[in-house]
């Protein structure tokens, strides 16, 4: 006895499982005031095969001194830490004062 399938059930047996998976792949330090800018790239990934469909999707943001890290990747968080020296969060602060007058 043969069985037959819809095309329904032919593509709930066959279906990529995809999903986005975000990573942080690029940290950059700029500036006076050691921001850190970061980029971020949503993939969509096979979550079977592990197979990039699609990349490119990038969402960038910028970290100034004193910013709250957390939340943010470690190697982002470690890398703030490193260069937001106690002199450098006096510096910015008394900048941003200094604007705001």
């Amino acid at each position: 006895m043969s069985q037959s399938y819809t095309r329904l059930d032919f593509l709930r047996r066959n279906q990529m499982a995809l999903i986005e998976k975000t990573i942080t792949d690029k940290i950059e330090v700029v500036g006076d005031f050691k921001h850190v800018q970061v980029r971020q790239d949503n993939l969509i990934v096979d979550d079977d095969t592990d197979d990039v469909r699609s990349r490119g999707n990038y969402h960038r943001y910028v970290l100034s001194p004193g910013d709250d890290l957390s939340g943010q990747p470690d190697d982002v968080a470690a890398i703030a830490n490193a260069v937001w020296t106690d002199e450098i969060k006096a510096a910015y602060a008394a900048h941003v004062e200094a604007a705001l007058e």
